[in-house]
């Protein structure tokens, strides 16, 4: 199995109003997040690619436009915006246009990481 990655980044904030009162994440916070995405074939197009990185172009113009410097429970419309939860969208996102999208990872924070992979 071939497999590519290419990172996203992007900073916003978000809110997780449903968690207790004093938990740090209650409170309305930024993040400067790297999504990152992984591809997997197993076999190479005729170009020798999973599949050319100049096709993840859309992928960047959906976080610039819709995500970065934006509230994302606004951007989302609830307020559960965990990085486990912008994984499984930004999977679901890239999936319906690149099939051979297999994850997505997202960070937070240089030590964490969330990922989603049917």
């Amino acid at each position: 199995m071939y497999r590519i990655t290419k990172e996203f980044h992007f900073s916003a904030s978000h809110q997780l109003s449903h968690l207790p009162d004093g938990h740090q994440c209650a409170r309305l916070h930024g993040h400067n997040y790297i999504v990152e995405v992984e591809l997997a074939a197993s076999e190479l197009n005729e170009d020798g690619f999973v599949r050319d990185y100049h096709e993840l172009s859309p992928l960047k113009r959906y976080i610039d436009e819709s995500f970065d410097h934006r509230h994302l429970n606004d951007v989302l419309g609830h307020d559960r915006v965990t990085s486990e939860w912008l994984a499984r969208h930004f999977y679901d996102w890239c999936k319906q246009r690149l099939p051979e999208t297999s994850a997505v990872r997202v960070s937070e924070t240089p030590k964490t990481w969330a990922e989603y992979r049917p």
